[in-house]
C-alpha cells in the first residue's frame, strides 16, 4: 500500500513516500538489507561530530531477543508490531564521551540517524514505523541500558503486509488521508508568531 505525501511544493519522491504504516509481512528481512539500514543511519549528521546514538535491534529469528524488545511496548503498539520481522530501539547517550558534559543534542541527532534509517528502509521497499508507545523502564532494565543513556524510540520495520489482518479501528486509520499543518503554522520569518509567507513560483 503506497500512501505518498500531497505536497505544497515539490519534494524528492522518498520523502513523500515515507510513512508510518502498521500493516507488516511476515517476511525476514534480508541482512545486507538491515546492513544498508544502520549504513545509512552512521552518515547522519551530529553535534561536533559525537554520533550520541545506540540501537537494540533484535529479528523473529532470535525469539527470545525479539520477545524482550516486543514486551517493552505498549499493548495497543504490541497489536499490529508483533508482525514487524524486526523490531529496534533507539537510544542516546546524553553527555559527550570526552568530556562528560551534557549534549543538548542527543535526542536531536538521534531523531536524524532514524529518520536517515527511515528513508533507507523507504528507497529499499521496506517500511518502518516508530513509536513513542513503549515502556521506557521496563526497556532500560530488560535491554540492559547503562546510566547516561535514554532509550528515544521503538522502531517495526519490514516489508508492506495486508491491511486485511489489522484490527478494523487500525484498518480506517491506515486508510485516512495523510495530514500535516501547513508551512505558515510553524515557520517564522525573522521574529516569533510572524508567518513566513511562501513566495509564489
Amino acid at each position: 500500500m503506497e500512501k505518498p505525501a500531497e505536497t505544497h511544493a515539490p519534494i524528492h519522491d522518498l520523502l513523500a513516500r515515507r510513512w508510518s504504516p502498521r500493516a507488516f509481512d511476515e517476511r525476514s528481512v534480508e541482512s545486507n538489507a538491515l546492513n544498508s539500514l544502520f549504513e545509512a543511519a552512521r552518515w547522519a549528521p551530529s553535534s561536533s561530530n559525537e554520533q550520541p546514538w545506540r540501537f537494540v535491534v533484535a529479528t523473529k529469528e532470535n525469539p527470545a531477543a525479539y520477545d524482550r524488545l516486543l514486551a517493552c511496548l505498549l499493548e495497543g503498539n504490541r497489536k499490529w508490531a508483533c508482525r514487524a520481522p524486526v523490531l529496534m530501539l533507539s537510544v542516546a547517550r546524553l553527555s559527550f564521551e570526552d568530556e562528560d558534559k551534557p549534549n543538548r543534542h542527543a535526542l536531536h541527532d538521534t531523531g536524524m540517524v532514524l529518520e536517515n534509517l527511515l528513508l533507507q528502509a523507504t528507497a529499499l521497499g521496506l517500511v518502518a514505523h516508530s513509536m513513542a508507545g513503549f515502556d521506557v523502564d521496563k526497556a532500560r532494565v530488560d535491554l540492559q541500558i547503562p546510566a547516561g543513556f535514554e532509550p528515544v524510540a521503538m522502531v517495526a520495520v519490514g516489508y508492506p503486509g495486508d491491511l486485511t489482518l489489522l484490527p478494523e479501528y487500525l484498518q480506517q486509520r491506515e486508510l485516512k488521508p495523510r495530514e500535516r499543518s501547513p508551512v505558515t503554522e510553524f515557520v517564522y520569518a525573522g521574529l516569533w508568531d510572524t508567518p513566513l509567507v511562501p513566495s509564489k513560483p
